[in-house]
C-alpha cells in the first residue's frame, strides 16, 4: 500500500467512526428497555418513546446538518457530534428519570443524525474516484459493526452483572446493568472526537472557502501532487457551475412526468420500514423473550442479529452490481415476508399453561399464591395469559414476565430464531443497501437532492413511527398479529417491487431519466 492509499484508508476509517458511534447508539437500548420499563413504570408508549425519539431528533439534523457542514466545516459539524454521542452516553447512564432519559437519547439522536449525513460526504470529498465507492462503504460497514458491538456489550454487561468478582460488584454491573450499557459509548465517543484532530479538513470545503493552498496540501497527500493539480481546477469548475445553479423548488417533484419515480420512491421508502426491521434492531431480546427462552438467552441471540447483519451486508455490496437492484429486492422481500408469516405462526400456535412445578421456581418476588387460580389452565394466546397475570398479580406480571413466559410456554423458539436471523438476512442483503443506490439512480439529476432528501424524511418518520408503537402493538394486538402485519406489508411490497420497480443496473443516469420521466 504505498502512502497516497494509507492516507486515504486510515483517514476513512477515523471518520468512518462515525458509523460505528450511530449505529451503536441506536441498537444499545435494545437491552435497556427490559430494564428501564419497570423502573420508571412505564406505559408501553412511553417506552417505545424511549427508543424511536432518538430517530426524531437524528430526523430534524439530516435537515441541517448538510447546509452547517458547507458553513462551519465538515470536521467541525463532526467534532460537534462526537461530543454530541458522549454527553449523550454520559446523561443517559446518570439519568434520575424518564425525562431525562428521553432528553439524554434526543440529544444523541443529533449526533446520528449530523454522522449518517456528513461522514460519508466527508469520505467522498477526500476520497480518489477509483477508492471512493470502497472508502465511503466503510461508513455504511461501521454502522452494521456498531450494531453487532452493542448487542455484544449488553450481553457482556449482563454477564457480569452475575459475576462473583470483586470489580465487577465494585462497579455494580448488576444494579446499574442499563446504566452502563448506555454510558459505554462514552469511550468510543471520546475516541472519535480526539481522533478528527488527526485528519484533514475536506479539500472540498477547503476550496469552497477560497482556502486553496491547504485544499491543494490535502489533495496531494491523497492523490499525489500532479493529479492534485487536475482535480483542484476540476472541483473549483464544479463548484462554479453549482453556484450559478439554481435550487429546484419543491413542486417539481409533484409534476406528472415525476409520478413513477416519485411513487418508487416513496414505496421503496416506506417499505423499507414498515416491514419492521428497527422493530428487531431495537427490540430483539424483548421479541426473544417472547418465545419463553429467558432474559440471558435471548441477549446472547440478539448477537447473532448483529452478525448476520454484518455478514449479509457484505454479500449485497457484492453482489449488487452483479445480480442487479431487482433480483436483490425480489429474493430479499420474498424472504422478509416469509420470515414474518413464520414468526406469526410460531407465536399464533403458542400456548400457555403454568403448572405447580413452575409456579414453585418462580422469583421469590412474585405473590405464588395468587396464581393459584391459574395453575393447569391453558391459554391459547400470549394477549389472554399477560391479561389473567396482570389480573392475578398486578405490576409483578410485567417486571417478571421474562420468567412467566419461561415458565408456562409451549412453542418451538428455534423457529423464533430462525425466522428473525432470515429476515435480518433478508433485509440487509436487499432493499437495508439497495433502496439508496435506487434512490441515487432514480430521479433526475436536476431533483435529485431534492428528492433524496424528501424520501428520506418519509423513510424516517416511518421509522419511527415503527419504533414509537411497537410495545404497544405486542401489548395490544399480541405478538403473532404484530409480526403477520409485517408479514402483509412485505407480500404486498414484493408484488409492487414485481410489477413497478425497473432494473437500473447497466443503465446510465441519464438513459433511466428517459425511460422513467415521462
Amino acid at each position: 500500500m504505498n502512502k497516497n492509499i494509507s492516507y486515504v484508508v486510515t483517514t476513512a476509517l477515523i471518520v468512518a467512526l462515525g458509523g460505528f458511534l450511530m449505529g451503536f447508539d441506536a441498537s444499545v437500548i435494545s437491552g435497556v428497555v427490559k430494564f428501564i420499563e419497570p423502573e420508571f413504570n412505564l406505559t408501553k408508549l412511553e417506552l417505545g418513546w424511549s427508543v424511536s425519539s432518538l430517530t426524531l431528533t437524528a430526523t430534524l439534523a439530516m435537515l441541517v446538518a448538510g447546509p452547517l457542514s458547507d458553513k462551519i466545516g465538515r470536521r467541525q459539524v463532526l467534532q460537534y457530534a462526537a461530543i454530541l454521542y458522549a454527553l449523550s452516553a454520559i446523561l443517559s447512564a446518570i439519568a434520575p428519570s424518564f425525562i431525562t432519559l428521553v432528553l439524554a437519547r434526543m440529544l444523541g439522536g443529533i449526533g446520528v443524525g449530523a454522522s449518517l449525513i456528513i461522514a460519508p460526504m466527508y469520505i467522498a470529498e477526500i476520497s480518489p474516484p477509483a477508492m471512493r465507492g470502497r472508502m465511503v462503504s466503510f461508513n455504511q460497514l461501521n454502522i452494521v459493526l456498531g450494531i453487532s458491538v452493542a448487542f455484544f456489550t449488553n450481553y457482556l454487561i449482563l454477564q457480569l452483572g452475575k459475576s462473583d468478582a470483586s470489580w465487577a460488584q465494585m462497579l455494580k454491573f448488576d444494579e446499574w446493568n442499563w446504566r452502563w450499557m448506555l454510558g459505554l459509548e462514552a469511550i468510543p465517543a471520546i475516541l472519535y472526537f480526539l481522533g478528527l484532530f488527526f485528519v484533514p479538513r475536506s479539500p472540498r470545503w477547503l476550496v469552497m472557502k477560497g482556502e486553496f493552498d491547504e485544499a491543494l496540501e490535502v489533495m496531494s497527500k491523497a492523490t499525489g501532487p500532479d493529479v492534485a493539480n487536475a482535480e483542484m481546477s476540476e472541483i473549483q469548475k464544479a463548484i462554479a457551475a453549482d453556484t450559478s445553479k439554481q435550487e429546484a423548488p419543491l413542486s417539481e417533484l409533484f409534476k406528472k412526468s415525476m409520478t413513477l419515480v416519485l411513487t418508487i420512491g416513496v414505496v421503496i421508502g416506506v417499505l423499507q420500514q414498515i416491514t419492521g426491521i428497527n422493530s428487531v434492531f431495537f427490540y430483539a431480546p424483548m421479541i426473544f423473550e417472547q418465545s419463553g427462552i429467558g432474559t440471558d438467552a435471548s441477549f446472547s441471540q440478539a448477537i447473532y442479529v448483529g452478525l448476520i447483519n454484518l455478514v449479509f451486508t457484505l454479500i449485497a455490496i457484492a453482489l449488487i452490481d452483479k445480480l442487479g437492484r431487482k433480483p436483490l429486492l425480489v429474493g430479499g422481500m420474498a424472504g422478509i415476508a416469509i420470515c414474518m408469516f413464520l414468526l406469526a405462526y410460531s407465536f399464533n400456535s403458542a400456548t400457555y399453561t403454568l403448572t405447580e412445578t413452575a409456579v414453585t421456581s418462580l422469583p421469590a418476588e412474585i405473590n405464588k399464591d395468587a396464581l393459584a387460580t391459574m395453575i393447569g389452565t391453558t391459554y391459547d394466546s400470549d394477549l389472554d395469559y399477560k391479561a389473567a397475570l396482570s389480573t392475578a398479580i398486578g405490576d409483578a406480571a410485567g417486571t417478571y414476565e421474562s420468567d412467566l413466559l419461561k415458565g408456562a410456554i409451549t412453542m418451538n423458539p428455534t423457529f423464533v430464531l430462525l425466522g428473525i436471523l432470515g429476515f435480518v438476512a433478508s433485509f440487509a442483503v436487499s432493499i437495508g443497501p439497495v433502496m439508496w443506490v435506487l434512490f441515487s439512480e432514480l430521479f433526475p439529476n436536476k431533483v435529485r437532492g431534492l428528492a433524496i432528501s424528501f424520501v428520506g424524511l418519509i423513510n424516517s418518520a416511518v421509522s419511527f413511527l415503527v419504533q414509537l408503537v411497537f410495545p404497544w402493538e405486542l401489548a395490544t394486538l399480541g405478538t403473532g398479529t404484530t409480526f403477520m402485519i409485517y408479514g402483509i406489508f412485505g407480500l404486498v411490497g414484493l408484488i409492487f417491487i414485481l410489477l413497478v420497480v425497473p432494473e437500473t443496473k447497466g443503465k446510465s443516469l441519464e438513459e433511466l431519466e428517459r425511460q422513467l420521466v415521462k
